[in-house]
């Protein structure tokens, strides 16, 4: 399993969670093409290589929830689907949060990413 980033803070904040324990692959930041960054300018394909059908079944993409964070997201899923399963961090509320408080988005993420109650 490879956890995906943009950077190297966001490898460290998802480290000291201390929930995953596979590789984490650190693109150099995200696609934007607004300030000229497009995918040849990221690490993916150092990430392309990394794929191994034996031992790589899974690529979490842990990428920031922002126009430049989704179409990077949409961009690495396309590619890496004929591979691997791809999936997403989820987003939502974080705890101790107001739900009157938060914003459209957040809540309509917070809606799409929920889970059964077990």
């Amino acid at each position: 399993m490879i956890c995906v980033v943009a950077d190297s803070r966001d490898l460290l904040a998802l480290e000291r969670t201390r929930e995953f324990q596979g590789s984490y692959h650190v693109l150099g930041g995200l696609i934007s093409p607004m300030d000229g960054i497009g995918p040849e300018a990221l690490s993916i394909q150092q990430l392309l290589h990394r794929l191994d059908p034996e031992n790589v079944q899974e690529v979490i993409l842990a990428l920031t929830p922002s126009v430049e964070g989704d179409t990077t997201s949409l961009y690495l899923a396309r590619l890496l689907k004929p591979f691997c399963q791809v999936s997403r961090i989820a987003y939502g509320l974080p705890m101790g949060s107001e739900l009157e408080y938060a914003d459209d988005v957040t809540l309509a993420r917070a809606l799409e990413g929920r889970r059964t109650v077990e």
